[in-house]
């Protein structure tokens, strides 16, 4: 609302709005009505992509693409400015709390930082720092993403305590674990829930889904950490094949071993239909959290 449809329609746009985005209603609406910017999250760009309805040459009308609300996959960046070179792409990263935007990678930026999740707003004031100490990160040092901003939220209704750790040390704790590099551009490395403690050695799930996104067999790929006797957690990897992909768990984890360091491999791989995601298309982890809380080496 705050950032896409009430501006536009300030400044004399159209907004078309959408209950459920599945792919063959978004590529219908924009090849019918000619829309030439279009938002999702990461999760229904890579539905769109691989849909049979996707027609680049039908598309080159599009020229804003907008992604956000979860990491989005670099070789799906790629892919996209390829199919739609027309198209800038914004990368568009905040949460609800800061109404909701905090940073911008824009069209330009994208082709030396793909990656990146831009520099902060006018209005928004970014540091990393250690999650434990509070001490403010050097450029490349990892840590937790923090905001200063007046459209930050005042606090959790009916909910001091969860208000008081969000804003400890007088700076809004996003949850989120990253870095910036030296001129200032912020990049997520995952969500600090997120991050899979395996061995005793932290490992980001986006590392994992990275390199898995890489195979040709792979649609789509979630990585989560399950309780583990030996390991603390187990790097796991939920996947949703292409198409006519054959199951075969042997040919993910040989790939993997060629991206990954070995720590990094997953112990199980299992193949699902499709990942549980909200209303807007966004991946829920915590359900394939419970679903898989004790999983088998394949499924």
């Amino acid at each position: 609302m705050h950032v896409f449809m009430m501006p536009m329609l300030l400044t004399g746009g159209y907004t078309r709005l959408i209950d459920t985005p599945t792919p063959d209603a978004i590529v219908s609406m924009l090849i019918n009505e000619q829309l030439n910017a279009s938002f999702a999250p990461p999760t229904v760009w890579i539905a769109l992509l691989q849909s049979p309805l996707f027609d680049s040459a039908k598309l080159q009308h599009l020229n804003k693409i907008y992604y956000g609300a979860s990491i989005m996959p670099e070789k799906i960046v790629r892919d996209l400015a390829e199919q739609l070179p027309k198209a800038g792409l914004y990368n568009c990263y905040g949460q609800s709390e800061i109404a909701p935007l905090a940073t911008v990678l824009l069209p330009h930026e994208h082709a030396d930082r793909p990656t990146s999740a831009g520099r902060p707003l006018q209005t928004v004031r970014t540091r990393i720092v250690d999650p434990v100490t509070g001490r403010e990160c050097q450029p490349g040092e990892q840590g937790e993403i923090v905001h200063r901003s007046p459209q930050l939220m005042i606090g959790y209704w009916d909910k001091p305590q969860a208000t008081a750790e969000a804003f400890k040390d007088g700076w809004f704790h996003s949850g989120d674990l990253g870095y910036q590099d030296d001129a200032g551009y912020l990049y997520i490395v995952d969500r600090i829930k997120d991050v899979v403690n395996t061995g005793g050695v932290l490992v980001a799930s986006r590392d994992v889904e990275e390199a898995l996104y890489q195979h040709p067999s792979v649609a789509e790929v979630a990585v989560i950490g399950v309780p583990d006797e030996k390991w603390i957690e187990a790097i796991c990897a939920i996947t949703v094949l292409r198409d006519g992909a054959p199951r075969d768990a042997d040919s993910l984890l040989a790939h993997a071993k060629t991206q990954l360091a070995g720590f990094k491999i997953p112990k199980h791989i299992h193949f699902v239909d499709e990942l549980p995601k909200n209303s807007a298309g966004k991946l829920l982890k915590r359900k394939l959290r419970e679903q898989f809380l004790n999983p088998s080496s394949e499924a």
